[in-house]
């Protein structure tokens, strides 16, 4: 990568020589102004406003506009000689805490490089020191005839360095926040926090620029000569007044689809409908009832449900008697399984059973013929 400034960075003694590298870069696409008649482009000119002639980049120089107007000459001698200590040193002026650095102050990204072999060992020792202490440097340096503010952290094995605004280049957030007093429930605070556990975090490389995108496609295809049509295109809320639940509730269920969780939960949902089908009740029709009970003046029963009273009377006296048929196999059962464990003795009980019984019998005639 090409530098854009040579200069060292001062710690304390001690001095690295260093190269200042672009650490981003703009892919924003660029457009001409043309002339609409005929599509020849339009160029600006620097025209001199007293002889109103064009001059030349070696005839032009720098001035400081007076407030009534009056321009003051400034050479770039005159600036040389003022002076700036940081003019090709990047100054560090102190170490503190990342989280004490206010976002709003970032500006510019730059990669500091080692310049040359003698400065790879005081480099790698304040990189070292930096993740050590898990600080950042603030330091001043002079870029562009400007001292600006800077702050250096390590990404990767490499110093970095961000350009700061200075902080009275930070304007006041004054009548930005509503003027009215407005109230938030727990309840809508509960579903934003359900939303942003669904949109859960991303992984940053795979955001893209789609307008970039789009304008590519859109120029290549006008220089093929397609016929582009419009893209559709969602109308914004603007400032429309919303119920603020339901937009939450919606943006969380939209979130799950999008993730594909919602599919998920539709198919369980529907999984616990069963619907009533016709043939059930074809196959429940009992036969006609001799009994009926009569019909209710207040509430007449129709005739499904005398149907279903009926089927489910005779289901009822059907389970009973199947139940009494296995009781009584079941009886049978454990009563011919233990006459058979005792069967000698049952039989010697049988035997004199009867014959008493027989004696009893023989008895009796004899009785009635004394009497």
């Amino acid at each position: 990568m090409r530098s854009i400034w040579n200069g060292a960075i001062s710690f304390g003694l001690v001095s690295i020589p260093i190269k200042l590298v672009n650490a981003t870069e703009n892919h924003s696409i660029h457009f001409r102004q043309i002339h609409l008649a005929d599509g020849g482009r339009i160029r600006y000119r620097k025209v001199c406003e007293l002889d109103d002639e064009e001059v030349g980049s070696g005839e032009i120089g720098k001035a400081y506009e007076d407030a009534d107007g009056t321009m003051i000459p400034i050479t770039d001698e005159d600036l040389a000689q003022l002076p700036l200590p940081t003019a090709k040193t990047i100054e560090i002026v102190a170490f503190v805490p990342a989280d004490e650095i206010d976002p709003l102050q970032m500006d510019a990204a730059y990669y500091l490089s080692a310049n040359g072999i003698p400065a790879a060992k005081p480099y790698t020792l304040l990189r070292e020191a930096l993740k050590r202490s898990n600080k950042v440097a603030v330091a001043k340096f002079a870029l562009r005839g400007r001292e600006r503010l800077g702050m250096l952290r390590v990404v990767d094995d490499v110093i970095a360095m961000h350009g700061l605004l200075w902080p009275d280049e930070i304007r006041a957030p004054e009548d930005v926040a509503p003027d009215s007093d407005v109230k938030v429930r727990d309840a809508e605070l509960d579903l934003a926090d359900a939303l942003m556990d669904t949109l859960g975090e991303v992984d940053m490389d795979s955001l893209h620029d789609d307008y970039r995108e789009a304008v590519e496609e859109l120029v290549a295809a006008k220089a093929s000569g397609e016929i582009v049509r419009p893209a559709d295109t969602e109308e914004s809320g603007g400032s429309k007044v919303i119920d603020l639940i339901a937009a939450l509730e919606n943006s969380v269920k939209a979130a799950k689809k999008s993730r594909g969780e919602g599919e998920e939960e539709g198919e369980r949902g529907m999984a616990d409908v069963h619907p009533i089908k016709k043939t059930t009740q074809r196959k429940s029709a009992p036969h006609k009832s001799t009994q009926r009970k009569p019909a209710s003046k207040s509430r007449p029963e129709s005739a499904g449900t005398k149907k279903s009273t009926a089927s489910t009377a005779k289901k009822t006296t059907q389970k009973k008697t199947a139940a009494k048929s296995a009781s009584s196999r079941s009886t049978s059962g454990s009563s011919s399984s233990s006459s058979s464990k005792g069967s000698s003795s049952a039989k010697k009980q049988a035997s004199s059973s009867g014959r008493s019984t027989t004696k009893k019998k023989t008895a009796s005639p004899r009785k009635r013929a004394s009497a």
